[in-house]
């Protein structure tokens, strides 16, 4: 892009006062601020203006979920099924590992913090010790795509590389960098967080699949023969990956995408509920979940809305190329933003200052015709570390991973 194209842009979008430190910079300098400027997606900066019209919800209806009684009485079919597609290479594995452990008390990727109390037990070490579980029931290995962030991609790739991926086999482990997204003040004016170089950050875990082409990472799926992808976050250190019986049930129900849920502990339990909306099935977020909707009973006198996800979902690739062109819905998150003051000096604020723009990959599960909510023990695959005591935190993990004969 040159200056004046960038101009051009920028006046569009009334961005100008982004080349205000132009002049200062090296050569090398102005092609990053130029590029980075062609780069960035300006038409959804102005929805924070009208934001309150992004989070409309339509009409909710139950959508019931594959519970563990009819898992457990078709357990041997679902798991050949599951282990058919494994088997013949049709099944991928996506990591989204882009988060910091700043709530941890780590400056390291997420992925890097030791859960272990005697040994050293990192939380990627705990991730692909379950997936090669299933390469060794399969007998075959899954391609493991880790999804990181301009933020921890190299810590990440070094770590892993000289952990040697802990036992797995490195010519089946892709690392791609998800795509960034400006950070604004409460006007839609993007921060420059340097004088050549706008304020970003990660544009949220619902970016995975368009950062997996843009890495050129679709090419490679499409050789291998990969059907189905299994997507899921970094910060749950007992869940099940590419679980043969979970694939085999979507497959064999003829749905296009799966979810795995947890009956939620409690009405008001942090986790998005799994239903339908306007007859497609959708994913209600916690803080969405109206006192009607959480009190409401199913013909058995359950409550309706009783399984919460995990983030743990399986999509078609021929499903998510299909939805590829569609904009998903924009979340508009409120923010701490380091940026440049009037004087050209950084500060980092103490209070949130603007806006982050994010796409969720609960959302993607909206544009599928199709989805199998399926029911896992909590106990089993549910050990989210968010906070380092308390509810969802390493203290509850680990406990969790010694009931299940984890040695920490």
């Amino acid at each position: 892009m040159t200056l004046s194209q960038a101009k051009e842009k920028l006046e569009k979008y009334g961005q100008q006062h982004l080349l205000k430190y132009y002049d200062e910079l090296s050569e090398k300098e102005k092609e990053a601020l130029l590029a980075q400027i062609e780069a960035t997606d300006m038409d959804v900066l102005e929805s924070c203006k009208h934001k309150e019209e992004l989070v409309k919800k339509g009409e909710i209806t139950p959508l019931k979920a594959m519970q563990l009684p009819e898992i457990q009485a078709n357990q041997e079919t679902f798991t050949a099924k599951g282990l058919e597609a494994i088997r013949a290479g049709k099944v991928g594995a996506v990591l989204l590992a882009g988060g910091m452990g700043t709530r941890l008390g780590s400056d390291n990727p997420k992925g890097m913090f030791n859960v272990g109390l005697t040994r050293e037990l990192y939380i990627f070490e705990c991730i692909i010790n379950n997936l090669l579980d299933v390469v060794h029931q399969a007998q075959a290995w899954v391609h493991l795509f880790v999804m990181t962030s301009d933020k921890n991609h190299d810590a990440t790739v070094k770590f892993l590389t000289e952990h040697d991926f802990f036992g797995y086999r490195a010519d089946h482990v892709h690392f791609f960098t998800q795509e960034m997204a400006a950070a604004t003040d409460y006007q839609g004016k993007i921060y420059l967080e340097e004088k050549g170089k706008l304020s970003t950050s990660p544009n949220g875990n619902g970016g995975w699949f368009v950062s997996m082409k843009n890495a050129g990472l679709l090419d490679m799926v499409h050789s291998q023969g990969i059907e189905w992808m299994n997507v899921f976050a970094v910060d749950n250190v007992l869940q099940r990956i590419a679980d043969p019986c979970f694939v085999g049930a979507t497959i064999q129900k003829n749905c296009v995408a799966g979810a795995k849920v947890v009956r939620k502990n409690a009405p008001d339990e942090k986790v998005g509920v799994i239903c339908l909306e306007d007859g497609r099935p959708s994913i209600v977020e916690y803080y969405d979940l109206t006192e009607e909707l959480a009190s409401a009973k199913d013909e058995n006198g359950d409550p309706a809305y009783y399984f919460g996800v995990i983030l743990n979902y399986l999509f078609s690739v021929t499903e998510l190329e299909r939805i590829l062109e569609k904009r998903l819905p924009l979340h508009i998150v409120e923010k701490k933003i380091p940026y440049l003051n009037e004087a050209g000096e950084l500060v980092k604020p103490e209070a949130p200052n603007g806006y982050k723009y994010e796409n969720l990959v609960l959302d993607m599960i909206h544009q599928m015709e199709s989805c199998l909510p399926f029911e896992v023990e909590r106990e089993k695959e549910f050990a989210p570390i968010k906070n380092m005591t308390g509810i969802d935190s390493v203290e509850s993990a680990r406990a969790l991973l010694q009931k299940n004969g984890v040695q920490l």
